[in-house]
């Protein structure tokens, strides 16, 4: 008696996911964002969510939740409800530097539903035009020169732009200060205005301000060249292995939320990374699509947890600290 009653409840329960998944969404849709507006990761979300809402008939909302190197916005949109009205879309800083080193009461990997892997970027040593250095070569012999004297900007603690200066550091012999944003975008702002010396940025964050002349590009911090920026070599050319790292995007909901919800919410990415205007778009930015079959949520989750597997022992043994906003 106790087992059929059990079936016809897990029967009910599989039922009311079905329709709620029919139904969904059945209002707006929120996209946290754990960065300020005006950032990569911001204007691709608006981006996305401009051309989902064809598909899902429901507008998207970009809610820009910041703080505590991300960990604030991630930790929104765990603890929302599981079905599929609160999403966020994050990086490589939210969802594996920052948990990597902020007291979070959540699992990255295991309190989150992968919905997307999204596009992909470089990350671009880049400096203000005052800068001596004209090169890679040149600057990395300023510097040693000046230890200590240049300040370079860091979008919190375990930020890419944090971890990416790091390993310059520790692979050139060089040595500088950190300065902490709360986001790419006011950073970006004070490096255009002299502000601050350098920045491990995101290449599509830099990529105006560099044709512009407002900033000086010297290495790319990939395997191969960046497209949009052809003239400014890798690390490696400079003579520097081991600066490959990967800076991306990934789209996740509330863990629990129903399959169908997921599936219609992929779709509903891939549709919009298929149109030729959304494609530009993010070619504009300067970062790349994946292809199809690495859109998927087990591709999602099976790159993330790559990723922490990847870059946690090494963050954990820099010990870090984390730094204050």
């Amino acid at each position: 008696m106790a087992r059929l009653l059990i079936t016809v409840l897990c029967a009910i329960a599989l039922q009311m996911s079905a329709a709620a998944a029919q139904d969904y969404p059945s209002r707006p849709i929120t996209i946290i964002v754990p960065f300020p507006a005006g950032g990569p990761t911001d204007t691709l979300a608006r981006i996305l969510g401009d051309r989902m809402k064809d598909s899902l008939g429901q507008s998207l909302i970009v809610e820009n939740v910041t703080g505590a190197g991300a960990t604030i916005g991630v930790g929104r949109a765990v603890q929302a409800a599981a079905d599929g009205h609160t999403l966020i879309l994050g990086n490589w800083t939210s969802h594996v530097g920052a948990p990597a080193l902020y007291p979070v009461q959540w699992n990255v990997l295991t309190d989150l539903e992968p919905v997307a892997r999204l596009s992909v970027s470089s990350l671009m040593i880049v400096g203000k035009t005052a800068l001596p250095a004209n090169n890679a070569k040149e600057l990395i012999a300023w510097l040693k020169d000046n230890p200590d004297k240049a300040s370079a900007a860091s979008v919190g603690a375990g930020s890419g732009a944090h971890i990416c200066g790091l390993y310059f550091q520790d692979k050139t012999g060089t040595r500088f200060q950190f300065v902490p944003y709360r986001g790419g975008a006011p950073a970006m702002q004070d490096l255009v205005a002299g502000q601050i010396d350098l920045m491990c940025a995101e290449a599509s964050q830099t990529l105006s301000h560099v044709r512009a002349g407002k900033m000086k590009a010297f290495a790319v911090m990939s395997k191969t060249r960046f497209p949009a920026l052809p003239d400014v070599p890798t690390m490696e050319e400079v003579g520097v292995s081991g600066m490959d790292i990967s800076f991306w995007h990934g789209l996740w909901a509330p863990k629990g939320t129903p399959r169908n919800v997921v599936a219609k919410l992929n779709d509903a990415v891939v549709t919009a990374f298929a149109d030729a205007g959304v494609r530009q778009r993010i070619a504009d930015l300067g970062q790349a699509i994946p292809p199809r079959e690495q859109l998927t949520p087990e591709a999602l989750a099976a790159f993330h947890k790559a990723e922490v597997d990847k870059w946690w022992p090494i963050i954990k043994a820099a010990n870090i600290k984390v730094e204050a906003h």
